[in-house]
């Protein structure tokens, strides 16, 4: 595994059986702007931040069986300084034989490395690009390319996404609907 790198958490993913009554409580109760929300491999997703420089500090994932509690925790999700440090990471964990399901991922506005430890748990380590798109978004990258490649693929490729826009831009959206905090508005 390659030196220790400056992780930082950022944000959780919870499984939850009634998403639309738990988006509701996440909102009203603990104020927590939506700032986007749709599906991905068949799970439908809300997605929460309070700070303009976070798409997402928590996101709730359907799924979770009625009457299980042991199906809570989405994942983890750690944040490094910058694409270089997340191909590094991605690099040492190949070689690491507890580390299993490592999956490289360019999500519009992040270059993701997901993975599972030991017993299961499914842990994220990424940042972020200059960019957004409308989440979820979910595409396997190369992260054996060279940075200007994985640049220059990313940016191609979000060019294509809906909802695509500077993160700059979607940063004060986000800004405006967090002082706005209206209810059921979003983001973007």
């Amino acid at each position: 595994m390659p030196p220790a790198f400056d992780l930082q958490f950022a944000h959780v993913g919870i499984y939850v059986t009634d998403l639309p009554k738990m988006a509701a409580f996440y909102h009203r109760v603990l104020g927590l702007p939506i700032t986007d929300r749709g599906p991905l491999h068949g799970a439908q997703m809300v997605f929460f931040s309070r700070s303009p420089q976070e798409h997402h500090q928590v996101v709730l994932v359907a799924g979770r069986p009625e009457g299980h509690g042991e199906k809570v925790i989405n994942q983890m999700s750690f944040r490094v300084g910058s694409l270089g440090e997340v191909c590094r990471f991605y690099r040492g964990l190949r070689d690491e034989p507890e580390a299993t399901d490592v999956h490289p991922i360019f999500h519009g506005q992040a270059w993701s490395v997901y993975f599972r430890d030991p017993e299961g748990n499914r842990i994220e380590v990424y940042t972020s690009t200059p960019w957004y798109a409308h989440q979820p978004i979910r595409e396997d990258m190369d992260f054996a390319l060279s940075e200007e490649e994985i640049i220059r693929r990313s940016e191609a490729l979000a060019k294509t996404l809906p909802g695509y826009m500077t993160a700059e831009d979607w940063r004060r959206k986000a800004e405006q609907a967090i002082a706005d905090h209206v209810p059921g508005v979003t983001a973007h």
